[in-house]
């Protein structure tokens, strides 16, 4: 019996860039018949321009030629940098949406959870949802029922059960979610970034339960986070995806080795001026490293956000958190109260001096309102690197001694 849980073969995945089509049969065949004569479009936006010579120029793959074996009772991580494909290719498993070439073979029932509200009715209440998901899954109405309030239990939504799931808040809608894939006996439970929305206790509830069902019940789980520590922790196997293709596989360690060595080599600024949102942020960057590519321990952190608006907001919070090298957050520090009337708005936020230790770090950046609405949030970009310049921490070497330093107080007693 082969111990192959999904099976992956020359898969890719092509979009189209833009406009399909104009939205009238008329205006296509205008269109069709310039393009056939090598004239400009008659359809064509304002300010763009014909490109006959960049053939293949309308098209994109958001996953080329990727070989996959994944065997039974693996827990995968699938990782890599915004864009490189990793939520097309849980979503092409999950046979939400098909590939453009290639195959894929699933040796058993797949359970999924892509984003807040896949595979719910939102008129429907929590109980309806979970019988229906079961009997998409193949499920009979008893096996359903005898794994029903263990499930109920697990998302802690029990008060709120017989009410359509239009009204839950994302987390709870989440907490669900999840707990319907991971109880109704899937063979193969793909899981995105989505856990991200439940609180911190949930998380770890969801994560020890994803390790549960591989190890004791030898199930397979692809799991796709930005956490490096989670990645860690939880899966024995990585991917790494870049920019569709993928770059690496091997033991999750080996992996998230590789990912770090990319993020070395990024850019040091984060630039986004083309934003479309009512307010976005438009740049970060660290002004230490205008000339050079780490801060001494000794000196001060200066992080500069710009912010771009189109209309004047106020009660905003504006946060920024320093991620380590495996991707935890080590301390956030917000800005409250911020309004912004004019185009353009520039902070700078300075992280005192010996705070941080010896390592490599990164910035998540966030604008918001908080309790509401988030308008931007930009992770792990401008990566640094703090360098011991002869601190009392210096003897301990390169041994791990954690990430801040902390002005304690001690006391002798005799």
């Amino acid at each position: 019996m082969s111990d192959i849980a999904i099976k992956i073969e020359n898969l890719s995945k092509q979009y189209r860039l833009g406009n399909v089509g104009t939205g009238t049969l008329t205006h296509d065949l205008k269109s069709w018949w310039a393009t056939a004569r090598g004239k400009e479009d008659p359809n064509l936006q304002i300010g763009l321009e014909n490109k006959l010579a960049e053939k293949g120029g309308d098209y994109v793959y958001a996953l080329k030629d990727i070989n996959l074996e994944i065997k039974k009772g693996d827990i995968v991580g699938v990782i890599g940098k915004n864009g490189a494909g990793k939520s097309t290719l849980l979503k092409i498993l999950s046979r939400v949406t098909t590939p453009t070439t290639g195959s894929i073979d699933l040796y058993g029932r797949v359970a999924s959870l892509l984003e807040v509200g896949t595979g719910f009715h939102p008129e429907l209440t929590g109980r309806e949802n979970i019988f229906l998901n079961g009997a998409i899954m193949g499920m009979t109405k008893q096996e359903i029922k005898s794994k029903f309030d263990e499930i109920v239990e697990f998302a802690g939504v029990g008060k709120y059960i017989d009410t359509p799931v239009k009204r839950y808040s994302s987390g709870m809608y989440v907490r669900l979610a999840f707990a319907v894939a991971a109880h109704l006996d899937p063979e193969i439970l793909i899981v995105d970034e989505v856990l991200a929305v439940g609180d911190v206790e949930f998380q770890k509830k969801a994560l020890g339960k994803m390790q549960d069902v591989s190890k004791n019940e030898g199930r397979t789980v692809l799991f796709v986070s930005h956490n490096m520590g989670a990645i860690k922790t939880l899966c024995n196997k990585g991917i790494l995806l870049l920019s569709g293709s993928c770059k690496y596989q091997g033991s999750s360690q080996d992996v998230i080795n590789k990912y770090l060595e990319l993020n070395d080599s990024k850019q040091l600024s984060y630039n986004n001026s083309n934003s479309s949102q009512s307010i976005s942020i438009s740049s970060v960057s660290i002004l230490n490293l205008a000339k050079k590519e780490a801060v001494k321990y000794s000196e001060e952190i200066e992080i500069e956000i710009i912010l771009k608006n189109t209309e004047s907001i106020s009660n905003l919070a504006l946060g920024v958190a320093i991620l380590n090298n495996w991707g935890n957050k080590i301390f956030t520090s917000v800005l409250r109260n911020v309004s912004v009337n004019r185009q353009q708005s520039k902070y700078i936020l300075k992280v005192p001096e010996s705070t941080l230790l010896n390592g490599n770090y990164s910035i998540d950046c966030a604008v918001f309102i908080p309790g509401g609405i988030v308008f931007d949030y930009i992770n792990t970009i401008c990566p640094f690197s703090i360098i011991d310049d002869g601190s009392e921490y210096s003897i301990y070497g390169s041994s791990d001694i954690g990430n801040i330093h902390v002005n304690c107080t001690w006391n002798e007693i005799n």
